[in-house]
């Protein structure tokens, strides 16, 4: 009986060790799913508004969020607009710096100093990759309706999008990365993913940008956050960044 006790305990150890193998995988699986279809994605995207294959539609959608008889007048209340500015806010440059410096100094107090330095170089990255992007492709701004904020850089990809989804991913990304219990892991993915989107349909409901810019925003930003996710993965295993393992909680 000891020794069948003891067989059925090992089994356990190993389905268990195969389950975490097989969502580690799965994970790194995912991520390079996200990566190489975010740079085909976005490739394709920019090849298709160079050749302007994509104004008919963009001009279609950008339309569809406006009064049929004033282009000048958004779909909805004038709450319902106020309720978007709110929205773009948060891919603004001074929310994203604020967001990161939160996330950088949550890191620090956690004593998780590796994984704090390599946020501050990956969020700052992306950010200038998105500024780089921008003035290499320098695309005209919609003129079909008015713009409801203010703009002052070229159009694609929306440097919102783009930012917000390098921050906000990129952030989640990493701190997933540190931190073990499941369900905390879900929420910070799915409130990335929830910023990140809300951002990017305010832009087009503002009239600020076409929805091309949006969608390319989008994949270069996720693209950008599955690398950071996958070299931190890398340089955990290498022992040059804290793991989830180590977890033990703030002091």
């Amino acid at each position: 009986m000891k020794h069948y006790g003891k067989m059925k305990h090992a089994g356990r150890q190993g389905l268990s060790l195969l389950a975490r193998l097989g969502r580690y995988e799965l994970a790194v699986l995912l991520c390079v799913s996200v990566l190489s279809g975010g740079i085909w994605g976005f490739v394709e995207l920019a090849d298709a508004v160079l050749e302007g294959e994509t104004q008919s539609i963009d001009e279609r959608l950008l339309l569809a969020l406006r009064n049929p008889a004033d282009h000048s007048d958004p779909l909805g209340p004038g709450w319902v607009e106020e309720i978007g500015r709110d929205f773009t806010a948060l891919g603004g440059v001074a929310v994203l710096v604020l967001i990161s410096l939160s996330a950088l100094g949550y890191l620090l107090l956690a004593r998780r100093y590796h994984a704090a330095l390599f946020a501050s170089i990956a969020v700052p990255g992306g950010m200038l990759l998105s500024t780089v992007m921008k003035m290499g492709y320098d695309r005209a701004r919609p003129d079909l309706v008015p713009h409801e904020t203010m703009v002052y850089t070229a159009s694609f990809p929306s440097g919102h999008s783009m930012m917000s989804a390098v921050t906000y991913l990129t952030l989640a990304a990493l701190l997933i990365r540190v931190q073990p219990a499941l369900r905390l892991k879900a929420y910070l993915l799915i409130l990335a993913v929830l910023l990140t989107l809300l951002v990017g349909v305010s832009r087009v409901y503002l009239g600020v940008h076409w929805p091309t810019d949006v969608l390319a925003g989008w994949t270069a930003g996720a693209a950008w956050a599955s690398l950071c996710w996958l070299v931190m993965r890398w340089l955990q295993r290498r022992g040059q960044v804290e793991s989830e393992q180590s977890w033990s909680g703030t002091e």
